[in-house]
């Protein structure tokens, strides 16, 4: 019988249940995916602890890689045997085997095995609609990452650097410094020790990066504004350290006329041509090695719980998959 982890109440890893479930067969446009891997993300921690609330009992997981075992009525872009990864609702990619909507799955290329594509996929996504659509990052452009030893990070660095920026990463601890600058950071601060909106200032010779991207949140905010150029883009994508309190509008005119977004995956990919578009992109750099996708840490699916007690404290760098 197929296995998942199910949720039945909000809390701390603990409410992570191991469960036996039914399957059925594929509904029309869905597909069957038995996971070669599984994804963990910060999001699930949201979604688990009730951040993000869901509707109970509930799956969780947005990111899988596997094979398609079978398809329901109407699906003619995929067959049995595809090999596909996917990021994204609906929520249950912590299972063995799943039903998912076909419109959601992407063709996994030949050369990236199940462990990357489940590890890459909602953060190398992430990255992607970061430096291609929400600000796209040009030939000269000083950026700063905030958390760069992270999934997203690690990702963003590296294809920030093949885009001709100059990467300023921050970082927690001398071991993620080494990590991120390995990883295409030219610049690596670690925010536990250094003021690095100041470092940021003397890096760009006073003038600030064209834009933050920063999924920290609540530590990081307001030296991130502070590191802006005039007219830069504070991208606040993710509240690793806690929610990011109301902000002052006037602030940001104070600050140098910025721009501020709170961006999300599912609305940059909510159109399949978008997905498609963002999937290739995301392909084609790993595939060339312009971005090396590092998975630090492997746990069995059904200690999923040990593994989101090790991220919300900051033990894990790169990209942690579960192994069904």
């Amino acid at each position: 019988m197929p296995h998942a982890i199910r949720l039945h109440q909000h809390g701390g890893p603990e409410v992570l249940s191991w469960e036996t479930i039914d399957l059925p067969a594929p509904a029309p446009g869905e597909a069957t995916v038995r996971h070669g891997a599984v994804g963990l993300n910060y999001i699930d921690v949201y979604h688990r602890t009730g951040l993000y609330p869901l509707a109970l009992p509930s799956g969780i997981g947005m990111e899988g890689a596997g094979v398609v075992e079978a398809v329901g009525e109407g699906v003619s872009e995929l067959r049995v045997g595809d090999r596909v990864a996917y990021a994204g609702g609906p929520l249950g990619a912590y299972a063995d085997v799943r039903n998912i909507p076909a419109h959601r799955l992407l063709k996994l290329p030949d050369s990236i095995p199940f462990e990357t594509g489940a590890a890459m996929m909602l953060q190398g996504l992430t990255a992607a609609y970061l430096l291609r659509k929400t600000y796209r990052v040009q030939p000269g452009d000083a950026v700063l990452i905030q958390a760069a030893a992270g999934g997203v990070g690690l990702i963003a660095c590296q294809w920030a650097r093949a885009l001709g920026a100059t990467v300023i990463g921050t970082v927690g601890s001398p071991a993620k410094a080494e990590l991120a600058r390995a990883h295409g950071c030219h610049h690596v601060i670690n925010y536990s020790t250094e003021n690095f909106a100041q470092r940021v200032r003397e890096i760009t010779n006073g003038e600030g990066v064209a834009v933050v991207y920063d999924g920290v949140g609540k530590d990081t905010f307001a030296g991130s504004l502070d590191s802006l150029r005039p007219m830069g883009m504070m991208v606040s994508f993710g509240n690793a350290s806690g929610p990011v309190p109301p902000l002052d509008l006037i602030l940001l005119s104070q600050k140098g006329s910025l721009f501020i977004t709170r961006p999300t995956l599912m609305n940059y990919t909510a159109k399949r041509e978008d997905l498609v578009a963002l999937g290739s992109e995301l392909f084609d750099v790993v595939v060339a090695g312009q971005v090396k996708i590092e998975v630090n840490q492997s746990y069995a699916l059904k200690d999923a719980a040990q593994a989101h007690r090790d991220l919300e404290a900051r033990k894990t760098t790169g990209s942690t998959i579960l192994l069904p």
